[in-house]
């Protein structure tokens, strides 16, 4: 081989080894987005100096829309005295309910504050932080009937309810059909329209509808025996320092009376005890 056939071979090696490296050397932007994938979601959260929340805003006094229209309720004021304890920003994206535990697990949401019961099955797929509040459950009919007196009357019986939600799961369980709807405004409208026999709801939404809407043909026939837990559902992967940082926030506030204070102010009532 001759001296120029040999440079003319090294230099078009050394070209080639060039080019592999490049090719399997990831960019700046790669690597800060394999780092962004791999930390916490706390760290990704205090990067970006700023929390999403998932909710729907349809759901009083949880979190709803005032007279005014500005966003409030009870998950609403926690979720922002959450972000200023965690010095950062809060941004509320509103959502129907089904749609909204699976925006936390793709991480279009961060957290979700939306009154979500602690269920097994829930705590399979996400992480929760201990409980802020408590609630019964209470199935709902007009003045008029008489057929459900128990929980077990709801056998054979239609109710309406969001499909996910923990009150349809309860609803299935004692034997009722369940039509899938999108807030409480239209399970109540389904109800006085004579469309359903019942709904369940928690106590407290009971009686803030009545509070709003005096005059509706409605009561509580039957209270459920078991007492359900609400938290804050995260996704599973990274999201251990943001949960810790959770629940750290959620005691300091039952320590300071202001988790407490809060209830009282949207529910008339302390929710946030067991």
């Amino acid at each position: 081989m001759s001296s120029f056939t040999m440079k003319c071979a090294l230099i078009a090696l050394t070209m080639a080894c060039g080019a592999t490296l490049c090719a399997c050397t990831p960019s700046e932007e790669e690597s800060n987005q394999q780092t962004a994938e791999n930390q916490d979601l706390l760290d990704t959260i205090r990067t970006r100096g700023k929390i999403i929340i998932a909710t729907e805003g349809t759901w009083a006094p949880w979190t709803f829309h005032d007279e005014t229209g500005k966003l409030t309720g009870y998950d609403i004021e926690l979720g922002r005295a959450i972000a200023k304890k965690m010095g950062v920003q809060v941004e509320f994206i509103e959502g129907k309910w089904d749609g909204l535990l699976a925006g936390v697990s793709s991480g279009r949401y961060d957290i979700m504050i939306n009154g979500v019961d602690i269920t097994p099955d829930r705590e399979k797929a996400y992480h929760f932080t201990d409980p802020y509040a408590y609630n019964r459950t209470v199935v709902i009919v007009t003045e008029g009937n008489t057929t459900i007196q128990s929980m077990a009357d709801l056998k054979g019986k239609q109710t309406a309810n969001t499909i996910s939600s923990t009150y349809a799961t309860i609803a299935e369980k004692y034997g009722a059909k369940v039509l899938g709807v999108d807030d409480l405004n239209q399970t109540f409208e389904l109800l006085l329209g004579g469309r359903i026999d019942a709904t369940l709801n928690a106590e407290v939404t009971y009686y803030d509808y009545k509070k709003v809407h005096t005059d509706a043909p409605i009561k509580i026939a039957a209270i459920a025996d078991e007492t359900t837990s609400v938290g804050i559902p995260l996704r599973k992967e990274n999201t251990e320092k943001l949960r810790t940082e959770l629940n750290k926030i959620l005691s300091d506030m039952r320590t300071s009376g202001e988790l407490s204070a809060l209830a009282v102010q949207f529910f008339g009532t302390d929710i946030s005890k067991q």
